[in-house]
């Protein structure tokens, strides 16, 4: 049974490791089974470590987990379209990343909607690596070796894919400038 310490932090991360997967997988109940297995590998694996070590780890974790459902999906697909079944039927469900709306009039609450589901689609449209890179380094708030370390890749190449997730979310996003 995890001590008090360990079950506030998966408290903490929780909701925001599902909408992260969310995003990478188009599907909200994909994302909470990854979350869960990453949570319950996190666990078993990391759970006796420093506290200070546990967020970069479990991030890592999680990563690894999207990654390889990630990946199963995409041969899945392509075996569907080959066998001539089409797409996998996913939901497209993507939870919002805050309440951009703060109680605001119906106008504000239309246009924080309409922003809400361009960035949503923006954020989709990336390349999985761009788009973790950036929901760990700009909403999670990890530091740059942090999120080089949740993802497996190198500093650099942590600063590259943000530069190029920045760049695709501004242009696509121009418009609510």
């Amino acid at each position: 049974m995890p001590d008090a310490a360990l079950e506030r932090f998966l408290d903490g991360v929780q909701g925001r490791a599902v909408q992260m997967a969310t995003f990478a997988l188009s599907d909200r109940d994909a994302a909470l089974d990854v979350v869960q297995d990453a949570m319950l590998a996190w666990l078993s694996r990391y759970g006796n470590r420093p506290s200070q070590e546990w967020a970069p780890l479990f991030w890592r974790v999680l990563q690894n987990r999207i990654r390889d459902r990630w990946r199963r999906r995409q041969v899945q697909r392509r075996l569907f379209s080959w066998l001539g079944l089409g797409n996998d039927a996913g939901a497209e469900a993507v939870e919002t990343l805050a309440d951009l709306s703060g109680g605001a009039d119906p106008a504000r609450q239309l246009d924080d909607e309409r922003f809400r589901a361009a960035l949503h689609s923006a954020l989709r449209e990336l390349p999985l690596r761009q788009q973790q890179a950036f929901l760990l380094r700009h909403i999670e708030g990890l530091d740059t070796a942090a999120t080089a370390h949740a993802l497996g890749i190198r500093e650099g190449s942590v600063k590259s894919h943000l530069h190029r997730a920045v760049q695709h979310l501004q242009q696509r996003l121009e418009a609510y400038r």
